[in-house]
């Protein structure tokens, strides 16, 4: 009998790797670009490069390395598009809305912005270091649920803003509770469709085609959707209400495997928005906008918000007037943050809003890819439940500022103004930078109990 030799032993796996120094290359990209469309704005308005690009290129550059330190130190095989992505989608937004502070000197939000950003990316870093391993937060999903609909009721005794109830003012500060109850319901859906994911695909009654789970396993989670939509109505946030509900069908959707649940969500979603627009009058105003964007025209009152942004997607063609040569300030008060995208329809054209588009649609195919590499239930609906949370808002945003749609009054992620907004959507990239570190880390070689084979021969 011979010893076994090299040759007899099983080849080593295959080292996944890191990629860290793919994602700080694209991140010297994500920040240069911003950088170069700053001094592109000030040469287009003022004749000159604006004389602080260069401490706006610093900043941005060290909020990214920052962001990129934590990911190479706590997430070493994280995802490495989803930081570079978040970070260029920032960046631009700042651009622009620092394109329109010109237009509007006396309502400047650029500073502001950069501060809120700032803070997303403290909590992004923290989120990041702090959370090691996804699953510890189902422990927490009714916690989650709870604190949502905390959040959620905490603006309804504040004065409406726009006709929506959805702020908290206290004196020059103002944020919106509801958008953090969206990762708490993804964390709440997820945790519990994890758990009960068979009982809601293979128990209840048979109707047509739909196999309806019994009430005592889908009753909880029903409720809930339930009490944040009814408080969402109450306080005019019908986007935010539609956002609800396509990531509660979604998920479910998901967790299931059943696509009844995709048609029973398109069909109650038809009679509620129906229902909706006829009976409340700030949303009936909305659809006949929608309907008829060129009414105001003809009655000889002027365009209209919609008609100003379809004007503005019109004039900038295949290419664009160039950043800073547009007039999509006329839409009025919301051109900073509703209806930004106008801004970069007119200026960056067809051709970099499509550009802008498929950064989304990229951000939210990662998420997706890590939900397919993930082992676990609740790590698989986390990371769909957050990817498919962007990807909501940008088609009800885009649909809305289009024609597509009603407009319902939501923020573009990373892309608008909105302190609250931006905050949120980089703790949802650090949720999926953390399940997409899980995702690609290599598993430990199980040890099989089949002894290792020898040769044998003549001594």
């Amino acid at each position: 009998m011979t010893a076994p030799t090299a040759a007899d032993e099983p080849p080593p796996a295959p080292r996944l790797a890191r990629r860290r120094g793919v994602e700080l290359s694209l991140l010297v990209c994500a920040v240069l670009v911003p950088v170069f469309g700053y001094a592109v704005v000030g040469l287009a308005k003022n004749g000159a490069v604006p004389p602080d690009a260069a401490r706006y290129g610093a900043g941005l550059g060290l909020l990214a390395l920052l962001a990129h330190l934590a990911v190479r130190r706590r997430a070493p095989y994280a995802d490495p598009l989803l930081l570079p992505i978040a970070v260029l989608l920032n960046g631009l937004g700042l651009v622009l809305i620092y394109r329109l502070d010109l237009e509007t000197p006396r309502t400047p939000a650029a500073s502001a912005q950069l501060v809120w950003s700032t803070v997303g990316v403290g909590l992004f870093t923290a989120a990041v270091l702090v959370l090691r391993d996804h699953r510890v937060l189902t422990r927490y999903a009714y916690l989650s649920a709870a604190s949502a609909l905390f959040l959620m009721v905490l603006p309804i005794p504040f004065p409406a803003v726009n006709g929506a109830k959805i702020w908290i003012r206290l004196g020059g500060l103002s944020f919106q509770p509801g958008e953090f109850a969206k990762i708490l319901f993804a964390v709440f859906f997820a945790g519990y469709l994890a758990a009960n994911r068979h009982a809601l695909a293979y128990t209840g009654r048979r109707v047509w085609r739909l196999q309806l789970p019994t009430g005592r396993v889908l009753g909880p989670i029903v409720a809930i959707w339930l009490l944040s939509v009814g408080v969402l109505v109450l306080e005019r946030d019908l986007g935010t209400s539609l956002l609800f509900f396509g990531l509660f069908v979604i998920m479910l959707y998901v967790a299931t495997g059943r696509t009844g649940w995709i048609a029973v969500g398109l069909l109650l979603a038809a009679v509620g928005a129906a229902a909706v627009g006829s009976l409340e009058p700030h949303v009936h105003s909305r659809v006949e906008d929608w309907l008829h964007p060129f009414a105001s025209i003809e009655a000889g009152q002027g365009p209209g918000q919609l008609a100003q942004s379809l004007f503005a997607f019109a004039a900038g063609g295949m290419s664009g007037t160039g950043l800073g040569a547009g007039h999509s300030v006329l839409i009025g008060f919301a051109a900073k943050s509703d209806f930004i995208l106008a801004t970069a329809g007119e200026e960056l054209g067809l051709a970099g809003l499509s550009a802008v588009f498929l950064l989304y649609a990229l951000l939210v195919a990662r998420g997706y890819r890590a939900a397919l590499t993930l082992s676990d239930p609740f790590g698989r609906l986390l990371a769909v439940g957050l990817a498919s949370i962007l990807a909501l808002q940008v088609f009800v945003i885009a649909g809305g500022v289009t024609g597509l749609i009603p407009l319902t009054g939501m923020a573009m992620p990373f892309l608008a103004q909105g302190g609250s907004s931006v905050v949120t959507n980089w703790v949802i990239v650090a949720l999926l930078i953390r399940l997409s570190d899980s995702a690609r880390t290599p598993r430990p070689a199980v040890e099989s109990d089949t002894p290792t084979p020898v040769r044998t021969g003549a001594r």
